[in-house]
């Protein structure tokens, strides 16, 4: 079968044996399958293995086959792929044991993949392959930060450092679903006007004066995955007792912030990363409830993804950049 691998050092594309269920397993055959920056990091860690591993973590597709002591599933079930391994209920933090699909599991960058039947989920009716194909990990992240740790409710204002990725889309939408005011940013003025499009309240440049174009407005979270370009900037716009919860950084992993302010101010910070599946089932019941579609920026067919990789590295997406891998 057709997939996209690491191998020697180097992401290529590669025919791989095809994948046969065992006990508590089922083979999925791949209609779309999302791209996430984590995908672009992993070279670095896997080196020069000369194994071929498929990388590639979120994807929705049809089981096609089904292993011993199996239930709950048919051939022919249209089903989404959970990548959060082994982190069944919701937890302060994940469990001993978890990890992301796509390394060292082989992942779904490939026609077919064998997983546990545990990690599927009934692919959400409302939405089309493209959209469920690169739903869960962004949008799961997106949950857990909004709801879990930052506890977002009707009334409340959001401001978001980063208006493109995958997971701040989600951010926007769910935050609207709830009756929240959104605000974010960015320097493109094209995903500033695509995010005022999809729901936001107010986008602002990322190089402008946040304090003074914030003027008037409480924000009560901050959800941040850029860093240590936005980290401190977040906190001056935060309100005091306000809540900041990190995900992602993408500009740096360290920050110096003053801690005497910090502690004065009497704020809340939180990290964040994916989610169990007991709140990706929330997660899917909230997007069933406000039928809400995730945003795709862009689909590529399988034998383009070093063009797809490219794209998303330069950061051009404003959404999801999904793969398709087969009708």
């Amino acid at each position: 079968m057709k997939a996209f691998v690491m191998e020697a050092g180097h992401f290529k594309s590669k025919d791989m044996p095809e994948p046969q269920a065992q006990k508590g397993e089922v083979v999925v055959k791949i209609r779309d399958a999302g791209i996430n920056r984590r995908d672009l990091g992993l070279l670095k860690r896997y080196g020069d293995n000369p194994e071929a591993l498929i990388i590639g973590s979120d994807a929705a597709g049809v089981v096609e086959s089904l292993g011993e002591e199996v239930t709950g599933f048919a051939v022919g079930d249209e089903v989404i792929i959970n990548p959060a391994l082994r982190w069944e209920t919701n937890s302060d933090a994940p469990p001993a044991g978890f990890d992301i699909l796509g390394m060292p599991d082989h992942g779904t960058f490939a026609e077919k993949i064998a997983i546990s039947a545990e990690q599927l989920e009934k692919k959400p009716a409302h939405l089309t392959w493209e959209e469920a194909g690169g739903l869960v990990l962004p949008a799961l992240t997106g949950y857990r930060a909004l709801f879990t740790k930052g506890q977002l409710k009707q009334g409340d204002t959001l401001f978001i450092p980063g208006a493109g990725s995958g997971v701040a889309t989600f951010l926007i939408q769910f935050a609207k679903n709830v009756g929240a005011t959104v605000i974010v940013t960015s320097r493109s003025e094209e995903k500033r006007k695509r995010a005022l499009e999809i729901g936001a309240d107010m986008a602002i440049p990322t190089d402008s004066d946040w304090e003074k174009e914030l003027e008037g407005q409480t924000i009560d979270l901050v959800i941040d995955s850029v860093g240590g370009a936005t980290f401190n900037r977040s906190l001056e716009v935060l309100k005091k007792g306000g809540r900041i919860v990190i995900f992602g950084a993408t500009t740096a992993d360290n920050v110096d912030f003053n801690l005497r302010s910090f502690f004065y101010g009497q704020y809340q910070l939180f990290g964040s990363t994916m989610g169990s599946r007991e709140e990706l089932r929330d997660m899917i019941k909230h997007i069933e409830q406000y039928k809400t579609h995730p945003i795709v920026d862009r689909a590529f067919d399988l034998e383009q993804a070093h063009e797809a990789f490219d794209y998303l590295a330069d950061g051009k997406q404003f959404g999801k950049v999904v793969l398709r891998v087969s009708e």
